[in-house]
């Protein structure tokens, strides 16, 4: 459904003294509809103004009705609709940024809306059967009319001066993803995410969608791109900037202002800079059903306390749902991340997961209090994202009032944020030759960490180092070693707790220490229960 049509049906619903205000911005989007429109004519004060009058408006949700020919194709028959490289945005002006677009169909099915902001003015980028090599379908694109896309990539010479790759993705609801130098796509990044936890009974989680994009054209030369984005969904609205540099790890500086929609229920969860990834088997959590040793997009949760402290949680693939919430105080940074650089350690030559980026988040300004969450959900394989993690603030805006954020994703390689001391490189869990029986494997579980990171590099031969290792009162450390590892150049921890209720978590912690200095980040997890 096109934006402007359900601009002036929800005019009709709003209090008289709200009109004017509205009619800027139909009057500003009806501009671009027609063409080129005044020169800057969305800016984010304008966009921050467009989310601002839907929030004072009813929900209504876009049309996913598609013509009966194109509704009626399957995933291999959408899948062979391409767009044509040659009729890429720019292209023809040789600048280093080229945009591609998502031809709706199947899973995508609700139009978004792209527009193109340049020196001349602001206009829509309307839908052209023309752009698409449709393969092998029969279909007539020429008679669906301007159906919109369903999305956008941008291209860029991340690799290669001759060739320009996929540089980053935005399609389906909120969700957008990106590579930086010799990366594979992997988790993804949404805009914000509502009720992921805390959802009313038989209402679920909320799923807000980007329905208008702007891309600013831009110069010869230039090594950034500004994307802007709206925002729309039952509870809340949203203006979003994107300023996007691509290198060894690309960068995007997100700018966002969120309103929760006047007059719509509560919000119980609001997820700030959330990420979503797949876990499903790892060191933590070995299966012997798989040829290959690992497949995961992330292995862990990396964060980085207000008050300084590095925390490091390892995934799991749970048996039902998990939540892990840390309280703290203006973070300073999380992320997903993909420690384990190695192929050998997936042996995948298909999916090569040893390529896949760590995202890191890193707030700009004061966030104030919070919790970074962290939501794990059981999946049967790999074709499922099963993991997310988000910041949620302590205070929620009233309906009607903004929330203004800022952050920085970084799409890290090999080359990642880690903490100054040391960081843990690998957690197994498992026995190798023990008089312990099986029964008391169980209730006992081994723990066996890998640390390494300048501060061990540094330390004298001989020095003394200990394990500090904690549980909660379900948990009782039985116990707790730490020694050097000649192999890896770096220390190992042998921990093992017994576990009093299984039927209950337990709660573990474990950094390394030298005198009273801490020299490593606190490894965090928990044993999920039976």
């Amino acid at each position: 459904m096109p934006y402007l049509g359900m601009t002036f049906r929800i005019s009709s619903l709003l209090p008289r003294q709200r009109h004017r205000r509205l009619a800027g911005a139909v009057a500003l989007v009806a501009g671009l509809a027609a063409g080129w429109g005044p020169a800057q004519a969305m800016d984010w004060d304008a966009l921050a103004e467009l989310a601002r009058t839907r929030a004072q408006a009813p929900f209504e949700a876009a049309s996913d009705k598609l013509p009966d020919d194109l509704a009626a194709l399957d995933y291999d028959q959408i899948r062979d609709i391409r767009f044509r490289p040659d009729r890429s945005l720019w292209r023809d002006r040789g600048l280093p940024f080229e945009a591609q677009f998502f031809h709706l169909g199947l899973y995508q099915r609700q139009a978004v809306h792209i527009h193109e902001i340049a020196p001349e003015g602001t206009r829509l980028l309307p839908y052209q059967g023309d752009d698409f090599d449709l393969g092998r379908n029969t279909v007539d694109a020429k008679a669906w009319g301007d159906l919109g896309h369903a999305g956008f990539r941008l291209h860029y010479p991340l690799n290669n001066p001759a060739y320009k790759d996929e540089l980053v993705v935005f399609q389906g609801a909120s969700y957008f993803r990106a590579l930086g130098m010799g990366q594979q796509y992997g988790l993804s990044a949404r805009g914000l995410a509502i009720d992921t936890v805390g959802a009313p009974a038989g209402q679920g989680e909320e799923f807000p969608r980007f329905t208008d994009f702007w891309l600013r054209r831009p110069e010869a030369g230039a090594t950034g791109v500004t994307v802007l984005a709206l925002l729309d969904s039952p509870r809340a609205t949203g203006a979003y900037r994107f300023v996007i540099r691509p290198g060894a790890a690309t960068t995007m500086t997100v700018t966002a202002r969120v309103f929760l929609r006047e007059g719509a229920a509560p919000v119980n969860t609001l997820g700030l800079a959330p990420l979503t990834s797949m876990f499903l088997h790892g060191e933590v959590q070995p299966t012997a059903r798989d040829f290959r040793p690992k497949v995961h997009d992330s292995d862990g949760l990396m964060m980085h306390t207000g008050d300084g402290e590095w925390l490091w949680r390892p995934l799991q693939n749970p048996s039902r749902i998990s939540v892990s919430s840390f309280v703290m105080r203006q973070p300073r940074g999380f992320g997903l991340m993909q420690r384990d650089r190695r192929f050998a350690s997936y042996e995948d030559i298909e999916a090569r997961y040893e390529r896949r980026p760590s995202v890191w988040v890193q707030p700009i300004g004061d966030w104030g209090a919070g919790r970074v969450e962290l939501v794990q959900l059981p999946t049967p394989d790999e074709t499922h994202d099963n993991v997310v993690a988000y910041w949620v603030p302590a205070t929620l805006p009233a309906q009607g009032e903004s929330l203004d954020f800022a952050y920085e994703l970084s799409w890290q390689g090999d080359v990642q944020q880690t903490p100054p001391g040391a960081w843990v490189v690998q957690s197994r869990r498992g026995y190798g030759y023990t008089r312990l029986s099986a029964d008391e494997q169980i209730r006992q579980p081994q723990f066996v960490l890998d640390f390494a990171g300048p501060a061990l590099d540094a330390l004298p031969p001989g020095a003394p180092v200990r394990a500090v290792v904690s549980a909660n009162a379900n948990g009782r450390v039985v116990e707790a070693l730490a020694y050097p590892n000649p192999a890896q150049r770096g220390w190992r921890v042998t921990l093992r707790v017994e576990r009093l209720d299984p039927s209950q978590p337990v709660e573990l912690r474990a950094y390394l220490q030298h005198q009273n200095d801490t020299l490593s980040e606190t490894w965090t997890h928990v044993i999920l229960p039976e």
